[in-house]
């Protein structure tokens, strides 16, 4: 793995919609897409779709995380993770967080490196949004109604990002430029939360984890 690289002017934006009657609809794509809320949280899926959308565009901040981060963020009450399927492939993601005061954070978004460049991000951003205004009913039941949706955004993003954001209807709210440090985003150093090699003292034999023996006894 490459030591981080200093980029010495990335521009950040934070990206809001305050009314679902903003939301301006995408093309429609070449095939079906489907999308599916991620019921049992997994942070492995979580991490897994995060090096694998987010390395093309130098998602590295979460690469210090352990997996019991992980595992802490995928359960959090408000967040929720969708699945985007096409040609029976699994397409892209989008994660999300009902937050205080009515607020909805798109914390992530974005492709299979396969479906990038088809036409498809216009259209995934929109469902995303969608279902970010429906917060309440349709996902993190108990929260209220969303007042607001909002992202981030970088220089360090794909190209049409930031284009494709303010083609669904986000405004600018509020705008940084600086350097950043950025870690190779081709090498995600996240270790397995346990070592599956068999244990020395049981023969050459793998011990069951407790994890496992809870499934044997149930």
């Amino acid at each position: 793995m490459t030591s981080p690289v200093e980029v010495p002017a990335v521009t950040e934006w934070t990206m809001e919609m305050l009314d679902s009657a903003d939301l301006r609809p995408a093309p429609l794509p070449g095939v079906e897409m489907t999308f599916s809320l991620a019921r049992r949280p997994s942070a492995d899926v979580n991490r897994a779709l995060y090096a694998a959308v987010g390395a093309p565009v130098c998602w590295t901040d979460r690469f210090p995380w352990s997996y019991d981060d992980w595992r802490d963020w995928v359960r959090r009450p408000g967040l929720s993770t969708w699945l985007a399927m096409a040609e029976g492939t699994l397409a892209g993601f989008f994660e999300m967080e009902a937050q205080d005061g009515g607020d909805t954070e798109i914390h992530l978004v974005g492709l299979t490196p396969a479906f990038v460049g088809l036409g498809y991000g216009g259209y995934l951003v929109e469902q995303c949004v969608r279902r970010a205004w429906q917060r309440g009913r349709l996902w993190a039941e108990g929260t209220g109604p969303a007042s607001r949706v909002w992202l981030r955004t970088s220089t360090l993003d794909h190209p049409s990002a930031m284009a494709n954001y303010r083609r669904r209807g986000f405004k600018v709210a509020a705008e940084s430029t600086g350097p950043k440090l950025v870690p190779d985003p081709r090498a995600a150093p996240w270790p397995l939360p346990r070592d599956p090699r068999p244990a020395r003292d049981t023969g050459g034999r793998a011990g069951p984890h407790p994890a496992d023996e809870e499934e044997l006894i149930s």
